[in-house]
């Protein structure tokens, strides 16, 4: 924990507070209205969304929408899927709403851009570290394969780009390996990223070594060790031969990847 530090700024002068501060109420979530002229329609994405927020409704996750009073109706500058998912459920009768001064058209317009732009994104990455500190199954599973096998998930970029072995910021590509493989599958790829080296284990890596070790098309065929050499031993050659065949073939960096590792991988002797 650690408590919120202002930061020096010398060359800003600060709003006078008080003057237009945005004011709290409490309304029924179904009288408020969108402004098609700047805001975006519910797309299929968004409708999944809605209803997953009102299947997991939960206060402690609330984030009351940014509204703005137009002719005595309170139009949503930020939080439509918000919005519209407590008046979709059928046990919320009002929620507080932020309402911002914004008399304009272009006032409005440009509340709406500062919103939705001025923001810093979670990562998928700081998302991961999240789910785990609330003690989210499927993450709980993606740290213990990366734990035992010695990957270690970043939250952030690492300062001049120098990554240790085992550092990956490749978290999308570790849940579907685990969520594929289950833990004991995804493990035996990450000892070969580990023991391969690879600082860091990237997302073309994890799916292309997955492949050759479980794929109906090349499993069995090489053993762990000498998969790890080859990518040990991969030479500035070897990527050039990768990118010819994307090139020649359009397939995606992995595959092309999948065929030059295994092209170059000595393989088991026949019984």
């Amino acid at each position: 924990m650690r408590p919120i530090k202002p930061l020096r700024m010398p060359d800003i002068v600060p709003a006078t507070p008080g003057i237009h501060r945005p004011d709290f109420r409490d309304v029924d979530p179904s009288s408020l209205h969108v402004d098609e002229k700047y805001q975006r329609g519910l797309s299929e994405r968004s409708v999944t969304l809605i209803r997953k927020i009102v299947r997991e409704w939960s206060w402690s996750a609330f984030k009351p929408p940014i509204t703005v009073e137009v002719d005595g109706a309170l139009h949503v500058l930020d939080g439509q899927h918000t919005a519209v998912a407590a008046a979709s459920h059928p046990g919320i009768e009002t929620i507080p709403v932020v309402v911002v001064p914004a008399p304009t058209t272009e006032d409005r317009a440009a509340a709406f851009v500062r919103h939705n732009r001025d923001r810093v994104a979670v990562t998928p990455m700081q998302l991961h570290h999240s789910l785990l500190a609330a003690g989210d199954e499927a993450a709980q599973d993606v740290a213990n394969v990366c734990a035992r096998a010695g990957v270690t998930v970043l939250r952030n970029p690492p300062a001049m780009g120098k990554f240790n072995v085992g550092d990956t910021l490749a978290i999308a590509a570790l849940g579907a390996l685990v969520k594929r493989r289950f833990p004991l599958g995804a493990r035996k790829v990450l000892d070969i990223c580990v023991a391969a080296g690879l600082a860091p284990v990237s997302m073309e890596m994890i799916k292309a070594i997955d492949a050759i070790i479980h794929e109906d098309e090349y499993a069995g065929t090489v053993e762990p060790e000498a998969l790890a050499a080859t990518i040990r031993s991969m030479s500035p050659e070897r990527w050039s031969e990768v990118a010819q065949l994307r090139t020649a073939h359009r397939m995606p960096k992995w595959k092309a990847l999948t065929v030059v590792l295994y092209r170059n991988t000595r393989k088991k002797r026949r019984a």
